[in-house]
């Protein structure tokens, strides 16, 4: 007879959990898989986190590229928290976008390099499905569509092309100070 190691009760609720069978919560209560264990703050916290450590600078308008994100409202609370505890950095770190933004310490030390370099004058190609596409939902113009063929070709940070179905189209340049 084989005998299975000896796990830990939060082991044996996780093992149980990926194996799509009941496992226990931390209350002892049943819960049919992991999510449903999961309080709905500590969920929410969860996904404020990673929006942060994908992006470092969150605001409203950089949720549109996400599919998934809770609503703007919900996530400002735990921001809020966040910022209070010293965990986050609250203020206006993206010129041309209104409402709170909040940053990662790192983010912030990043941008302020960003900021003070001299500008590169290469450009850098981007396929449409990589998440710096961000042409319609940061820039004014229509969306680049998130499709491994399409491209966005970007200058200094800005985007100046983008190939759409085999097509390309080269892109108004905004005026300086102007942001979408």
């Amino acid at each position: 007879m084989i005998r299975e190691p000896a796990l830990s009760p939060s082991a044996r609720f996780r093992v149980n959990s990926v194996e799509g069978k009941e496992g226990r919560d931390e209350g002892g209560q049943v819960a049919q898989n992991r999510d449903a264990a999961i309080n709905p703050d500590t969920r929410l916290e969860f996904q404020a986190r990673q929006l942060l450590r994908r992006w470092g600078v969150v605001f409203p308008r950089l949720l549109n590229r996400e599919s998934q994100a809770p609503p703007w409202r919900d996530l400002v609370r735990v921001y809020r928290r966040l910022e209070a505890r010293g965990e986050v950095r609250g203020g206006r770190f993206v010129a041309g976008f209104s409402g709170e933004q909040y940053a990662l310490p790192d983010a912030v030390q990043q941008l302020r390099a960003v900021r003070r370099a001299q500008p590169e004058h290469g450009t850098v190609t981007v396929s449409g499905a990589d998440p710096l596409n961000l042409v319609g939902i940061l820039t004014p113009g229509p969306r680049v569509p998130a499709v491994p063929g399409n491209r966005v070709v970007y200058r200094q940070g800005v985007p100046v092309s983008v190939t759409i179905s085999g097509r390309e189209t080269s892109l108004e340049l905004p005026l300086q100070g102007q942001a979408g």
